[in-house]
């Protein structure tokens, strides 16, 4: 039988943590082949990028810690699982997914710090 082996996150690394608003949030989400979904937990909209996958990076992560380069985040109170952006811009309006991230002890831990920055 094979072994499961769980490696928890022990440390998430920030790098940077900018605050926009909800519209250029959604724009950045969008890509040439599609929407990326961004992320709720306690009251925080969320998205983030993560350090390239170098050497070093990639053996931190395997002794628990992450890297997120950039976190762009704003306030909304309620999930809601799809947001909308109508802009002259586009020619129809644009969806991005969101997911709950409530059920991740990661997330929330990382809205907790966020809270207290401000």
């Amino acid at each position: 039988m094979t072994e499961v082996v769980y490696g928890k996150i022990e440390k998430l690394v920030v790098h940077l943590a900018v605050k926009m608003e909800l519209d250029e949030m959604i724009r950045e989400r969008l890509t040439p082949g599609g929407t990326i979904p961004l992320y709720w937990c306690g009251g925080v909209l969320f998205g983030f990028s993560n350090l390239p996958m170098t050497g070093k990076v990639i053996e931190e992560y395997l002794h628990g810690t992450l890297h997120w380069a950039e976190v762009h985040y704003t306030e909304m109170k309620d999930y809601n699982p799809v947001l909308e952006l109508k802009d002259d811009s586009y020619p129809a309006p644009i969806s991005v997914r969101v997911l709950d991230m409530r059920k991740s002890e990661l997330h929330c831990d990382f809205v907790k710090w966020l809270k207290k920055q401000k």
